[in-house]
């Protein structure tokens, strides 16, 4: 009688739980256009633009805004440097 119990709660908690989401943002570009579609539909992320002038130009005239993507995995935007160029370490001499 225990264990059905248990068992019983265990469904109950599992069925009662909300459901799981996906990551909302797409680690492959730097900027992601958030879509808002209105009551009952929700919103989504479009995280497809390479800079934000290109996703402004997009959310242009929508219920939308554009932001920096915080989970992008590449360089980041505005810097300058070469992706695969590290600074060099001089070496000191000893005397």
């Amino acid at each position: 009688m225990r264990t059905q119990l248990c068992i019983l709660l265990a469904v109950g908690m599992m069925l009662g739980s909300p459901a799981a989401h996906a990551q909302t943002y797409s680690p492959d570009h730097p900027v992601c256009m958030h879509v808002f579609t209105g009551p009952g539909g929700g919103d989504y992320f479009d995280c497809s633009f390479v800079s934000l002038p290109q996703c402004r130009a997009s959310a242009s005239g929508r219920a939308a805004m554009c932001d920096v993507n915080p989970y992008y995995g590449g360089r980041q935007i505005g810097s300058r440097r070469h992706p695969h160029r590290h600074p060099r370490h001089h070496r000191r001499s000893r005397r």
